[in-house]
């Protein structure tokens, strides 16, 4: 389900926020939004397509338009939806966003979802504290980053925040905290698919290549 505007986006009360350039979107973008609806009991994932990236080069993207095509065509689960409230609102960073969606979702308790590649380079975000701070964080495992992550900066310095996987649903329902979901591992990603299909890639799942 795909959502172009803010004033049309539905307020459940526990919404995983996932956010990511999608170049393109893929299977392993669903893949870890269904295992989080799972293990952390949310009633929504919302797909937050970004712009720019802060952390790569604009050269490596496709354009806006095409990179959110593929996650809308493929966000086809009733409880997924893709916005894109970071380009209508000229968000350019993570912590912006956040600020943004609890500002005009006040009841509304997100969790920060990511993979293990992320967690790993998490302490270069901007105001990265703070993104702990404000929201509980739920990472998902994704090979071969997980020994890595886990040995990391932000893993070292949040070790005491960090909640067992049994109680990962415990993130939802308020507070802060983090937890490491381990989960089947999904083969693959972005880059692959952008090395193997070119231009294609982005068009896997839209109604044009299904019918070209």
């Amino acid at each position: 389900m795909v959502r172009f505007e803010l004033d049309e986006m539905s307020n459940p009360r526990r919404i995983g926020l996932l956010g990511g350039s999608f170049n393109p979107a893929h299977e392993g973008h669903l893949h870890i939004s269904l295992e989080a609806l799972k293990r952390l009991k949310l009633d929504a994932v919302w797909w937050l397509v970004s712009p720019q990236n802060p952390l790569k080069k604009s050269s490596d993207l496709a354009d806006y338009a095409l990179r959110f095509e593929s996650a809308a065509a493929l966000a086809h689960h009733p409880r997924i939806q893709v916005l894109n409230v970071e380009a209508k609102q000229q968000l350019r960073y993570s912590i912006d966003t956040i600020r943004f969606l609890q500002a005009h979702h006040r009841h509304t308790q997100f969790v920060w979802l990511m993979g293990a590649d992320n967690l790993a380079g998490f302490h270069r975000w901007r105001k990265w504290r703070e993104i702990a701070a404000r929201l509980p964080v739920a990472v998902l495992d994704r090979a071969p980053y997980g020994l890595k992550a886990l040995h990391g900066h932000f893993a070292t310095a949040a070790k005491a925040a960090r909640l067992p996987s049994c109680a990962a649903r415990m993130l939802a329902t308020g507070g802060c905290g983090w937890t490491y979901l381990t989960i089947p591992r999904h083969p693959l990603s972005a880059t692959f698919l952008r090395k193997t299909l070119g231009t294609k890639a982005f068009l896997r799942h839209s109604k044009t290549a299904s019918t070209s």
